[in-house]
C-alpha cells in the first residue's frame, strides 16, 4: 500500500524527491501519512479533491486484501 502512494505521488509532482510517505499501523487500521512539498499539494489533492479522492480510492481496494482498513492523510 506504502508502494502504491508513493509511486502515484512521485508520478503527478514536480518534486518528486520530496515525496515521503509514514505508514502507521493501528489495532483496525493502516493510516498512511502523506507529506509533499508546499507548493505540490495542490497537485496531490487535485480540483474539489479529485486525485486525493481517487487515491483513497485505490488504497482501499489495495487494502481489501489484507482485511485491514487504510486510511491516507495529506499533510
Amino acid at each position: 500500500m506504502k508502494d502504491l502512494i508513493t509511486y502515484i505521488a512521485k508520478s503527478i509532482v514536480d518534486r518528486p524527491d520530496q515525496v515521503e510517505v509514514a505508514q502507521i499501523r493501528g489495532r483496525n487500521a493502516t493510516i498512511l501519512k502523506l507529506r509533499v512539498a508546499p507548493e505540490d499539494k495542490g497537485w496531490v489533492i487535485g480540483r474539489r479533491g479529485r486525485v486525493a479522492n481517487a487515491m483513497r480510492s485505490l488504497l482501499r481496494v489495495a487494502a481489501s486484501d489484507t482485511g485491514r482498513n487504510a486510511i491516507l492523510e495529506i499533510e
